[in-house]
């Protein structure tokens, strides 16, 4: 893998491995100064559980035992005990509906584990463009059309998650569910943290 004069990566797809060196551009949590909508939301608004599960595509089984075994944590507020709920952010849910998809495939928990931990470390806009690749023993990251044709071309994939069509999905799910502001604590219906509506209701509580 090389890196063009944009200082993107080019020369994939790549496969990441668990336990083996990711030699991959480790690149921001998120983008900062960039004005994305999405990417100013998630920094804004958490969502609990149940709220997580229905975008997601999940149970709450399913949500509790995977935060329990660190595969996908609540990065807004873990569960301090009595009372206190999970909060999770944008990018935890569509990471949610990622992992579910591949738990479906049958793409073993190890890999699934590494796949978490890869997404978790790339930009808003890496993940809009990326498209996830799996045969069952591996899973490649491609973003281009072009990668994901060599892969196929290869034999090695087999089943491939549009990132940026998950992100989509998640957000419209969302948009018709209630989140919480992580500053105030407030109620919001959707996302949309200029909800007029939402904030009416928290003022007359």
């Amino acid at each position: 893998m090389r890196s063009s004069g944009d200082g993107t990566a080019v020369g994939g797809p790549y496969p990441f491995h668990s336990g083996a060196a990711d030699h991959s551009p480790k690149r921001p949590m998120a983008v900062q100064g960039s004005g994305d909508a999405t990417s100013e939301n998630s920094e804004q608004i958490g969502y609990r559980g149940p709220t997580a599960c229905a975008a997601a595509g999940i149970t709450y089984r399913q949500l509790d035992y995977w935060a329990r075994t660190g595969l996908v944590e609540p990065s807004v507020r873990a569960a301090g005990g009595s009372g206190t709920q999970r909060l999770y952010s944008f990018r935890d849910v569509v990471v949610l509906k990622i992992v579910k998809r591949f738990l479906d495939t049958g793409v073993s928990l190890q890999n699934i584990r590494t796949t978490v931990q890869h997404l978790r470390e790339r930009g808003f806009r890496d993940l809009e463009r990326m498209t996830l690749m799996s045969d069952g023993a591996t899973v490649y990251e491609c973003t281009s059309p072009s990668e994901v044709h060599d892969l196929l071309q290869g034999g090695q994939g087999v089943f491939g998650i549009a990132v940026g069509v998950v992100w989509r999905d998640v957000e419209s799910a969302l948009s018709q569910l209630h989140g919480e502001r992580i500053d105030t604590g407030e109620t919001l219906v959707g996302h949309n943290p200029a909800d007029e509506l939402a904030r009416r209701r928290n003022r007359a509580v």
